[in-house]
């Protein structure tokens, strides 16, 4: 009954999200000049998914076709389940993005308080459809198996498909970013998004493809993982005995969360103060407080403890305490981002090291926040209350996920205005709410780890209960035994590895773009004055083969280091490998998340006229900051979520084949 109650509010979300599909396609799409622009974004956007997507089902199809070999039709059927799943909550997220933004601009004619509108919906657009999506895939399996053990392929999918989508969007968006700002803002000493830059729309299609694309599918798959974690941990004995309709609560917590969320959109209005952030907190508190309602109601009416109520509101405070902490160290208004921005004043160098401390600072609070949270949730109700704070948070997905594509939106809505030559006015409106969206993904970001540190954390414990129920016996992990130690030595180096590949690739396919920009400007007549036109097509080419290519190698890594440890090392070892990814990941991720971010506003902080403003040393030295800091936050950090998650519902998945064949040298 749970379970199609489930799948009825899944269901209201994605319709929810076609409502408001419609409501934003019957704008005036602005200019035949916009329209030029935009389709050119979307043609690019649709192009490269299309290419990734492909490239992707050749993987999906053999993984799926080895797990129906080793295990059973539920996990091999759950995967493929899992991974069309969230390919669709991405290309959905992305499809209404590359609309809305043209869209956005248009309204931005009007005022800010209409753009923000547009803006927002679009981004609630891929909210609930990412939402909607994961919670109507947990429940249709849970509903025909009736076990949490087959949805663990369910995961595994999910987690998969999401790693690619968040490396190869961020690949695709930083190295055309990067290449774009180099020569055009450094060297050629002309405006983001003028329409002079050969790589100008390769810039914005890069927006929709990672942080669209990739920013829901990777919070389809954490909140699809984090609900399986919480139902796994919900059939210990000791758990199961203790509370009531254990395994049914999660599906519960999101089904009322969706509920709170959709009410939640409806309050992002822009006040009389003007202020953007302010609006859009309204929609982020009133989802919460209603969805704490709403988890209150139904611990009361399942006849549970009020600890479980309050394991929730955990969560619930993590979420808000992460969001402003990441605000405060992101946020133009306050300290760290003034810091960076006043030591540009004496060069790159400078505004290298501050940006790269502030960064390194930022991991403290959240960190202890964490901590904080995982002690209060487990003396409040053991490792399943943990698991309940995973869930808790995760209830709030929709809307976050709307605060932050409203960024790409936006940021693209700045783009089309500029290069349209719409009027001055126009673009100090969309730059007002992209300097806000460049917050509300920083803030996103943090989110993302935060909810993805939990979330591991449970499915560690499913780890250890499902080699349990293989062996039959409880397995502990010391680290006075050197198999575990070396696991933890080998799980917190993967991350290392993982973000070198990763910059390197962003690196390199940057270099390309660099080098086909500074040709074009060379070699076709008349870019700088507006007569001669950019070959953009040849820098969206250059940026997808580059993405393409270099997305595979990651996902190798998160699938081969747990499989050879498992395999060679044995069980105590895996365990090891993953406390150490999870630990050494969620630091990795904080600091190039937010570090990016510091970096970003503190050039935009001076963009807005402060030490001198656009074009001034300071500026120079802050764009080579930003230069550094975009594949910090809009690549690496953000695949640091997917490969901690992949290489536990790996571990899950594969346990059992460990156990059976692993050699276990130690």
């Amino acid at each position: 009954m749970i379970g199609i109650i489930a799948i009825i509010v899944s269901l209201i979300a994605l319709a929810y999200a076609g409502y408001l599909s419609m409501k934003i396609m019957k704008i005036k799409p602005g200019t035949e000049k916009m329209q030029e622009i935009a389709n050119a974004i979307k043609e690019g956007a649709m192009a490269y998914m299309a290419r990734q997507y492909k490239t992707i089902a050749i993987f999906a199809i053999i993984i799926t076709i080895l797990l129906f070999w080793l295990f059973n039709i539920p996990i091999a059927t759950g995967f493929l389940f899992g991974a069309i799943l969230s390919g669709i909550s991405g290309y959905i997220g992305m499809s209404i993005a590359v609309r809305a933004n043209v869209r956005t601009a248009q309204t931005a004619k009007k005022g800010i308080k209409e753009a923000l509108s547009v803006a927002f919906q679009g981004g609630a657009v891929t909210g609930m459809a990412v939402v909607g999506l994961a919670l109507f895939a947990i429940s249709v399996f849970y509903t025909i198996f009736k076990d949490p053990a087959m949805l663990v392929g369910l995961g595994f999918g999910a987690s998969l498909i999401s790693l690619f989508a968040r490396v190869g969007g961020g690949i695709y968006t930083k190295a055309a970013d990067v290449g774009a700002d180099l020569v055009g803002k450094i060297e050629a000493g002309i405006p983001e998004d003028d329409p002079r830059n050969p790589a100008v729309i390769a810039d914005n299609v890069g927006d929709n493809v990672g942080d669209c694309a990739g920013m829901g599918a990777d919070l389809y798959e954490t909140y699809v993982v984090t609900i399986l974690a919480a139902m796994l941990l919900a059939m210990i004995p000791s758990v199961s005995q203790m509370y009531n309709m254990t395994i049914e609560l999660p599906l519960m917590f999101g089904s009322v969360a969706i509920v709170g969320s959709i009410v939640g959109t409806w309050f992002v209005r822009l006040g009389k103060s003007g202020n953007i952030m302010g609006a859009l907190y309204k929609g982020l508190i009133a989802s919460g407080v209603l969805s704490a309602i709403g988890f209150y109601l139904i611990i009361y009416f399942t006849n549970n403890p009020l600890n479980l109520f309050l394991a929730a509101v955990v969560g619930l405070v993590i979420t808000i305490l992460i969001n402003v902490i990441t605000e405060y160290y992101t946020s133009t208004k306050y300290r760290p981002v003034k810091a960076v921005a006043e030591a540009s004043l004496t060069g790159a160098g400078t505004n290298l090291i501050r940006g790269l401390a502030i960064g390194l600072e930022s991991t403290i609070l959240p960190v202890l926040v964490i901590c904080g949270g995982i002690i209060a949730a487990y003396m409040l109700a053991g490792v399943y209350g943990i698991a309940i704070a995973a869930v808790s948070m995760l209830s709030l997905t929709g809307i976050i996920i709307a605060m932050d594509t409203y960024g790409p939106i936006t940021d693209n809505a700045g783009g089309i205005a500029e290069m349209a030559g719409l009027d001055k006015k126009v673009r100090k409106n969309t730059d007002a709410l992209d300097a806000v969206g460049n917050t509300t993904k920083a803030v996103t970001k943090g989110y993302a780890v935060g909810s993805a540190a939990l979330g591991a954390l449970a499915l560690f414990v499913a780890f250890t209960q499902e080699i349990k129920h293989v062996i039959n016996v409880p397995v502990s992990f010391l680290l006075t035994n050197p198999a575990v130690v070396v696991g933890l030595f080998i799980g917190a180096l993967l991350p290392f590895a993982f973000s070198a590949v990763l910059m390197t690739a962003v690196g390199t396919s940057a270099h390309a773009i660099v080098v086909e920009v500074r040709r074009q400007f060379k070699e076709i007549k008349g870019i700088m004055t507006g007569k001669g036109k950019p070959n953009y097509a040849k820098c969206v080419d250059i940026v997808t083969k580059a993405a393409l290519r270099n997305m595979i190698l990651p996902a190798v890594i998160a699938i081969a280091a747990p499989l050879a440890v498992g395999m060679i090392l044995g069980i105590k070892a895996l365990g090891g490998l993953l406390i150490g990814v999870i630990l050494s990941g969620l630091m990795m991720a904080l600091f190039m998340s937010n570090a990016g971010a510091t970096w970003d506003n503190a050039k935009k902080y001076i963009e807005d006229g402060n030490h001198g403003g656009k074009g001034k040393d300071a500026h120079k030295a802050a764009i080579v900051g930003d230069t550094v800091g975009d594949p910090f936050k809009d690549t690496a950090g953000p695949a640091l979520n997917a490969l901690i998650k992949v290489i536990n519902t790996f571990a899950i998945v594969f346990a059992p084949l460990f156990v059976a064949y692993g050699l276990n040298l130690f």
